[in-house]
């Protein structure tokens, strides 16, 4: 009848003490894994597992790849603005300005190029000018023939109030779009031009102040 060996059901210190340090156990250690197991309900080994496991990944590396990887998504990844110029509700016109036959001697006394003198009334003209959808008619004053002095370029008006010139004063749209508001644009200039005159000549009777010594 063989002899029935007894099951060990706890840690012999006495065995751990005979274990060589060529295996690299540390007395102790097992014992240390079985008492946390004993109070958490954890199985020795994965107490180890979890020791170890903490120990080789740093704190943060998983969240740090979970922020990278969401950051990478191109579904997470804001839309570019819609560009202003395309949403802008202006049609360009073609538009050429004239002086007046009355301004004619005093651009030609200026000092300056009559055509630079147009052109500058123009920009003070439009800027911040809104096309109003009232019909202004075409002023009745006499313009220059000279035509070295016509100030071209194109000008963004209002579409919805240019919609409304065109509703009710051409239907058909057979005019020019720039007949439609050039009883608007062309009195504008024409007093620009009045008033750079009057700077110039301004300018040129002041007398000019001495020079320090």
């Amino acid at each position: 009848m063989r002899k029935k060996i007894p099951t060990i059901t706890r840690p012999d210190p006495a065995y751990a003490a005979t274990l060589q340090q060529g295996d690299r156990e540390v007395p102790g250690k097992e014992d240390e894994a079985q008492v946390t197991a004993t109070k958490t309900g954890t199985p020795a080994a994965d107490v180890d597992a979890d020791r170890h496991g903490s120990e080789l990944v740093p704190e943060g590396a998983v969240a740090s790849h979970q922020v990278t990887a969401k950051s990478s998504d191109p579904h997470t990844s804001l839309r570019a603005p819609v560009s202003a110029r395309a949403l802008s509700p202006n049609r360009k016109i073609d538009i050429r300005v004239n002086a007046l036959e009355r301004q004619e001697a005093a651009l030609q006394a200026c000092g300056v190029e009559p055509a630079h003198v147009v052109r500058a009334a123009l920009r003070r003209a439009v800027k911040g000018w809104q096309l109003s959808p009232v019909f202004a008619p075409v002023a009745e004053e006499r313009r220059t023939r000279n035509t070295q002095w016509q100030a071209r370029t194109s000008l963004a008006v209002d579409a919805a109030s240019l919609g409304v010139l065109l509703r009710d004063h051409d239907p058909l749209d057979v005019l020019s779009k720039w007949a439609l508001i050039r009883g608007q644009v062309e009195p504008r200039i024409w007093g620009e031009i009045d008033k750079i005159l009057e700077e110039i000549a301004v300018r040129a009777a002041s007398p000019h102040e001495p020079h320090a010594p």
